[in-house]
């Protein structure tokens, strides 16, 4: 392994980044950017390159840090909705990129083409694989050829809220395993805080291996947005924070290949505690945003309306939209990781732990909703014929994790309701009680008694669903149907 020599140099008084930092403290967000450090890699996506010569001993909030392009290889550990876009946003800035998953059946459908992907990564993908600079392996020994590893496995919770780490513990005592001197190993995926010094960085010690002179170890949260073409990685800034200073700075090396913009925090703690900080502040924002839609509801007031006006005001507000419930990989799992952890010491979180509770009950509400509207047309929901439209947690998204749809279209048969869905992009699904539905072809409005809206996928037609004899519109942003109702 070539191990390219590394120089990181200090820049004092200059601008920190471009991007506005999204805090709301009345309009005085500039003043706050000289409060971070920033990591700044000459040609960005280049080879070649080097710093000004200066070798830091210490940094300074304000200052930035400059390093190396690196180019070497790297290894993707885990081709999720995460593992695989970082794989192909190194298309053309790795030399060669190996994607490791323990399925091979994974592995097969992102070879065909078949994985769900954004167009300008489908596009990225193809030619990856075209040129043989992506290749795909079940096999973990692979990642002691990379210069870099990065890991990106699945962290979710199990039926009770508890996390379940099984996945990133094989993941990451694999990487251990073949860890080689001079690598650069960064977790990305979301956990408690504690995690990458629990998992790499003490393990790799009890190897023999010296972190921060002999092997480098970062934690670095992935900010992904699947289905969503506009938040390219290129362009969304990255947090990154070492088990030493020059961990830091070697790891944002390598972050620097898949974004513009990187920050330097202090520790692998404060890397993992931004991304838990960042989920959990998403969970209580749409915990307030279905409660508020609620008391608009009996206020007789759109919410959506309401929010976009609150939305006017450039300080002090960040809103976000009601909806059906919460899913996904993240908001409804991450913030149980810091629950978990601080249950166990004992401490206290109120105001996260209501929120979680609130949006865990949101489905529920949705059903006793449609059974309200129901009622009101002179029907019973048992026996009624239900289409839900749209299963996925997320438009544009063929993803089931966590949605909403699921139990609400459970809580619908419960109710003894005849139930259907439809959506292209989830043509089959099992439910979390048994039994398969599958997506219905053709739909009609008339063929229902009632339609729940549940994800509006764009680029579909939804017009036959306004002649259903009732809809309840559960985003709040579903018009056109004369008999419309909403959570």
């Amino acid at each position: 392994m070539t191990q390219s020599k590394h120089q990181t140099a200090i820049s004092p008084g200059g601008i920190v980044a471009e991007h506005r930092l999204s805090l709301a403290v009345n309009g005085r967000e500039s003043q706050l950017h000289t409060r971070l450090v920033a990591f700044e890699t000459p040609g960005h996506g280049q080879s070649g390159g080097e710093g000004n010569g200066h070798v830091a001993t210490a940094w300074a909030p304000g200052e930035i840090v400059t390093g190396w392009v690196n180019t070497g290889s790297v290894a993707i550990v885990g081709l999720g909705y995460v593992g695989l876009p970082t794989a192909v946003e190194l298309h053309g800035k790795s030399p060669r990129i190996v994607g490791i998953d323990v399925s091979e059946p994974r592995l097969r459908e992102i070879a065909s083409g078949g994985a769900d992907l954004t167009g300008a990564d489908q596009e990225r993908l193809a030619a990856a694989l075209a040129d043989g600079s992506l290749q795909l392996t079940t096999d973990p020994a692979a990642a002691a050829a990379a210069e870099a590893v990065i890991i990106c496995v699945p962290t979710p919770v199990d039926s009770d809220q508890t996390p379940d780490l099984s996945a990133l513990q094989a993941a990451c005592a694999t990487v251990v395993h073949h860890a080689v001197p001079g690598q650069v190993i960064i977790l990305t995926s979301t956990s408690y805080v504690g995690t990458t010094r629990d998992l790499l960085t003490e393990p790799l010690r009890q190897r023999g291996m010296a972190v921060g002179t002999e092997i480098n170890v970062a934690f670095s949260p992935e900010r992904i947005d699947p289905g969503n073409p506009t938040h390219l990685q290129s362009e969304t800034p990255r947090v990154v924070g070492g088990a030493t200073q020059d961990c830091t700075s070697r790891a944002a090396e390598v972050i620097g290949r898949v974004t513009d913009s990187v920050y330097l925090v202090s520790s692998t703690d404060a890397a993992e505690a931004t991304k838990l900080y960042e989920n959990i502040f998403r969970a209580v924002s749409l915990a307030l945003a279905n409660e508020f839609a609620d008391a608009c509801g009996a206020l007789g007031l759109d919410p959506i309306e309401v929010t976009l006006a609150a939305g006017t005001k450039p300080y002090g507000f960040l809103g976000v939209f009601p909806g059906p419930g919460v899913g996904g990989h993240c908001i409804p799992c991450d913030p149980h990781y810091l629950l978990w952890q601080l249950n166990a010491r004992d401490h206290a979180s109120p105001l996260i732990e209501q929120a979680m509770k609130s949006i865990a009950l949101r489905p529920e509400r949705v059903i006793e909703r449609a059974g309200e509207v129901m009622a009101a047309e002179g029907r019973p929901l048992a026996g009624a014929r239900v289409v839900v439209i749209g299963v996925s947690y997320k438009a544009g998204v063929r993803d089931l994790r966590e949605s909403p749809a699921l139990p609400i279209m459970e809580g619908l048969i419960r109710e003894g309701a005849e139930v259907s869905y439809y959506d292209p992009l989830i043509p089959v699904l099992d439910l979390p009680g048994g039994g398969q539905l599958r997506s219905v072809a053709v739909p009609e409005g008339p063929d229902f008694d009632l339609a729940v809206v549940h994800t509006l996928h764009p680029g579909l037609d939804y017009t036959w669903a306004h002649d259903a004899p009732v809809v309840l519109d559960a985003t709040y942003q579903f018009s056109g149907a004369a008999h419309r109702a909403v959570v």
